[in-house]
């Protein structure tokens, strides 16, 4: 009897015990996998689930990625620059001090704009030159006055015979000097005035003239800026660097073995990553005629219009240069291609009613693209309808957000 009551208490613990340990065996099992879980939630977060019917409506079409003949390309890489006959350096005309500088590095300017003010030593005494030559002018205009005076005198005297002729030429003589002296001084004036106006002063500008102004010779961005104020500067002193961006280069290296390749004037499809949805039309101006020894390329510039302002320097691009010739890749149709955050994305078939958001990396313009990397061939890919998939797909990461 004893030997049962044990065996019964024994089951009765034994019961007991998997009751308790349920519960943390069932939250194991709810804990997610840390190791599993980021795989699983982004390859659920990237497939897109359409029914039959909504892929009919789409105009869903898929088709196996294969190889086609391509126009043979030469892909590069670069940065913006600005070109060389369009950077001014700003420098001072004469020696002074340098009082204020109202820009910096990266700063926009328009054509005069003031870049910085300026304590023209040579401005200020060119102006105190200008107004003793204006004192003497005055001066010379009171004797040529009173010397034309006389010389109508002595024309009335000589009429009546008051004073001999000699005398009334005389007088004459002594006005047309006067007129002459005049007419010199004038010239000085102007000499001086003009010689004020280079610094930006008027010959008025009194006491106020050697402080002038040093303006931007176009519009454009300041590049480089080697001055402070307090500096004293002269006229060999590089103060500031303006570019004007409307232009620019896109330098590039090229190697050796696609040297042939590239021409002058050949036309070029320039992108950014920061208009990845842009390509921006370019041509060849320059091939350096000298190797580098150590990477074994040449310098090429592309050179492109940049009117809105968007291209800034040393900003990285991706230049085709489409060349002579083609060769077998694999392709897809253009539409095929989507852009989902900044990223060029294939939707490739999972089964009947799944696709995949896949990542890929193109090249070329036109009706088909060549596939460079992501995706392989024989892979059912989305060829038509991919915009209403990418509408869906995005639609469905918006929800999502709000879920969580």
């Amino acid at each position: 009897m004893k030997r049962i009551l044990c065996v019964v208490a024994a089951l009765t613990l034994l019961a007991c015990g998997e009751r308790k340990l349920e519960p943390k065996a069932e939250s194991e099992n709810s804990k997610p996998d840390a190791k599993g879980h980021p795989e699983k939630y982004i390859e659920e977060a990237n497939v897109v689930e359409l029914s039959q019917e909504a892929q009919r409506r789409a105009g869903i079409q898929v088709a196996p990625l294969a190889s086609g003949s391509v126009e043979a390309r030469v892909i590069l890489t670069g940065t913006v620059q600005p070109i060389d006959n369009h950077v001014a350096q700003v420098r001072a005309l004469a020696r002074g001090r340098i009082t204020e500088v109202s820009v910096k590095v990266g700063d926009r300017v328009q054509k005069n704009q003031v870049l910085a003010l300026f304590d023209n030593i040579e401005a200020g005494e060119l102006a105190s030159q200008y107004s003793s030559a204006l004192a003497e002018l005055e001066r010379l205009k009171i004797q040529q006055a009173n010397a034309q005076r006389q010389t109508d005198r002595s024309r009335d005297l000589l009429q009546v015979g008051a004073i001999p002729a000699k005398e009334a030429e005389s007088a004459e003589a002594a006005s047309r000097g006067a007129a002459q002296l005049v007419r010199s001084q004038d010239a000085v004036l102007a000499g001086l005035s003009a010689r004020l106006k280079r610094f930006g002063v008027q010959g008025e500008g009194g006491v106020d003239a050697s402080a002038t102004s040093i303006r931007s010779p176009f519009a454009g961005v300041v590049i480089k800026s080697d001055v402070a104020p307090g500096a004293v500067v002269d006229s060999s002193t590089p103060l500031l660097s303006i570019a004007d961006l409307s232009r620019v280069y896109v330098e590039a290296q090229v190697y050796e073995k696609d040297l042939g390749r590239i021409r002058v004037g050949q036309v070029t499809h320039v992108r950014f990553e920061a208009y990845p949805n842009e390509s921006l039309p370019g041509r060849v101006v320059a091939i350096r005629d000298v190797l580098d020894v150590q990477t074994r390329t040449a310098g090429v510039r592309i050179e492109l219009a940049n009117p809105e302002g968007k291209l800034r320097l040393e900003m990285f691009a991706t230049i085709e240069l489409p060349t002579v010739g083609t060769h077998t890749a694999l392709t897809v149709p253009s539409e095929a291609v989507q852009t989902i955050n900044q990223r060029q994305v294939l939707f490739v078939k999972q089964d009947a009613l799944h696709f995949a958001a896949r990542e890929v990396k193109t090249a070329g313009e036109g009706l088909m693209r060549e596939v460079i990397s992501g995706a392989k061939e024989g892979e059912a890919v989305v060829v038509g309808g991919a915009y209403q998939l990418k509408s869906v797909f995005l639609s469905r990461q918006v929800q999502g957000e709000h879920d969580h």
